[in-house]
């Protein structure tokens, strides 16, 4: 038992005695039990640094980058036209889906919606909704076959009746698109705005597809201009199960 006690006694001695240096001012590293990452290796703010060419640790911001926390700008007062292709900056219907308080319907002034846009409203709907929505806007997308539930589908009176009550407005889908809603989550930090707004103009006319004829002119017209280079000299002749027609104009 008196040797425990010896020993006990010696480790609280040397515990002391290595704390004790702690207190001390020194010309090296002190010595450190517990180190609490007191020491790191990196590089401070202004410190220097002998990797770099001017010894400098610090780097300039690289080219056409904004620092985090910072304002976008506003394109609008940069260039006096509209930042088509940025990111949503500024309280307008453009912006925010918003006119006033309530949900905003249609499209704003800044796009029109003529074959190129639902082209591209068609191309970023592939790449960014048809894994959960499905290439026809059923909510049947890949991703419904490994447990995702409840996905929206297009064809709902939410999305093609305007009298219904959970009716979803242009602004409504702009700001789900930007925020999610539910399980889906923000694509407003990967699709720009003018984007945004393709993607439901190719939503709406997925809807109107559903039940326009193209025996109709018009109808055959808009399908032909929207049809690949190589396929846009013949028009089917009924409408496709997972491409549907467009309208001449999706307003």
């Amino acid at each position: 038992m008196r040797y425990f006690f010896f020993a006990y006694l010696l480790s609280i001695v040397l515990v002391v005695g290595f704390a004790g240096f702690r207190g001390d001012k020194f010309t090296h590293t002190p010595i450190e039990i517990f180190n609490d990452m007191d020491q790191q290796a990196k590089v401070k703010a202004q410190g220097s640094n002998a990797f770099f060419a001017n010894g400098v640790g610090s780097r300039k911001p690289v080219t056409g980058t904004i620092p985090m926390g910072l304002k976008i700008p506003d394109g609008t007062a940069a260039s006096g036209s509209f930042a088509v292709y940025g990111f949503s900056h500024g309280g307008d219907y453009y912006n925010t889906g918003r006119i006033g308080d309530f949900w905003g319907d249609g499209f704003p002034e800044q796009v029109t919606v003529d074959a190129a846009f639902l082209r591209l409203g068609r191309e970023r709907y592939d790449i960014n909704c048809t894994p959960c929505h499905g290439k026809a806007g059923n909510g049947l997308g890949i991703t419904s076959h490994y447990g995702m539930a409840n996905i929206a589908n297009f064809s709902t009176p939410a999305f093609t009746n305007p009298q219904a009550p959970d009716y979803r407005s242009n602004g409504n889908i702009f700001d789900t698109i930007t925020h999610g809603r539910g399980q889906m989550g923000p694509y407003g930090a990967n699709i720009p705005v003018k984007e945004r707004w393709a993607i439901i103009a190719w939503v709406r006319t997925m809807e109107i597809s559903r039940t326009a004829p193209l025996s109709e002119p018009s109808i055959k017209d808009a399908w032909t201009a929207l049809a690949p280079p190589s396929t846009a000299a013949a028009a089917p002749a009924t409408t496709p199960a997972a491409v549907p027609a467009a309208p001449a104009a999706a307003q």
